[in-house]
């Protein structure tokens, strides 16, 4: 299958979807990139700070919720949560083109600074090796 346009989908598109919108945006330019969320909540500011740290812009992302027409036109799915995944997954029209992604959720770490900084770093960087595989796959 000819893989065109990828969405990304999480509970509150404020993290781990925003990461992979961005890294997919920057790594992935033949494709048309979308992220979303069952719940969305506002980008959160330690997920734009970190994609910051490697020359990634996300502080003009906003949350989105998905829609039907979102699962409809995408040519793959990404569920990078449990929850997406539950919600999303009994859309029959998912069939086939669905991969998960599980990767704990940064926001619901805690800690000092230093310590979130670094869990949200981590998280960047599991999806950045997640979609440079995508990449090679769909080269």
């Amino acid at each position: 299958m000819k893989i065109k346009k990828i969405l990304f989908l999480c509970t509150g598109n404020s993290c781990r979807s925003q990461m992979a919108d961005g890294l997919a945006n920057e790594h992935l330019p033949n494709f048309q990139i979308k992220s979303a969320g069952t719940k969305p909540t506002p980008v959160h500011p330690i997920a734009i700070k970190v994609m910051e740290e490697i020359k990634i812009d996300i502080s003009n992302n906003k949350s989105k919720i998905y829609s039907n027409e979102d699962i409809n036109n995408a040519d793959l799915i990404i569920t990078l949560c449990g929850g997406a995944m539950e919600t999303c997954i009994v859309d029959n029209r998912m069939n086939n083109k669905h991969i998960h992604w599980s990767i704990d959720d940064p926001a619901l770490a805690e800690g000092n600074n230093d310590k979130l900084l670094n869990v949200f770093r981590e998280t960047r960087d599991i999806i950045k090796q997640k979609i440079m595989i995508l990449k090679k796959e769909h080269e």
